[in-house]
């Protein structure tokens, strides 16, 4: 059996060696558990959000105001999951500085660094989206609701590629009878 880090049984999904706290453009897909169609309805192609769609629209919108170095490009909320185009941008006259949260303990062997998302990375920005989300739609009175415990990225590394993931993700509502999420 093969561990992530001699310790997680499910390897990671991310490209070895890409920082994706570093400028980069990527296409990023997120799915609720069991695919459950939460955030609503397509009807003649066109998507109808649920309120948890809704509040899942708004936390995508707010990503960009949060992060003043994330452009927000094409995005889509389907029934059951989200495609995003996410582009980090480099920080301006900003030296970022690496920090860490160290445990107190008289033994030096126990007193290691605590593990932590780099901040405006992919991960913590699809874990603030998931996190906020998920207790907002919770607290509207869907206790079941949950996402998937991870998510699909791809680095994309040319400007025809970002075209045709573009139009993918404008076209998802029109083709989700074909998509491979639709149950």
């Amino acid at each position: 059996m093969t561990l992530f880090r001699h310790r997680y049984r499910v390897e990671s999904t991310r490209l070895p060696g890409q920082d994706y706290a570093e400028h980069g453009i990527y296409f990023v897909t997120v799915c609720t558990h069991d695919r459950h169609p939460w955030f609503g309805e397509i009807r003649n192609g066109v998507m109808g959000l649920s309120e948890a769609g809704c509040i899942v629209a708004q936390e995508i919108a707010r990503t960009a105001c949060i992060r003043t170095n994330v452009v927000l490009d094409e995005w889509v909320v389907m029934p059951n999951h989200i495609h995003a185009i996410i582009e980090i941008c480099p920080w301006n006259n900003v030296d970022p500085v690496e920090t860490h949260r160290w445990c107190v303990s008289t033994w030096i062997a126990e007193c290691i660094p605590l593990c932590r998302r780099k901040p405006s990375s992919i991960g913590s920005i699809m874990a603030q989206v998931k996190s906020i989300s998920t207790k907002r739609i919770r607290a509207i009175g869907y206790g079941d609701f949950a996402w998937q415990s991870r998510f699909y990225d791809h680095v994309i590394r040319s400007d025809r590629a970002l075209e045709n993931i573009r139009s993918y993700i404008r076209n998802n509502p029109r083709m989700w009878k074909r998509d491979r999420n639709y149950v």
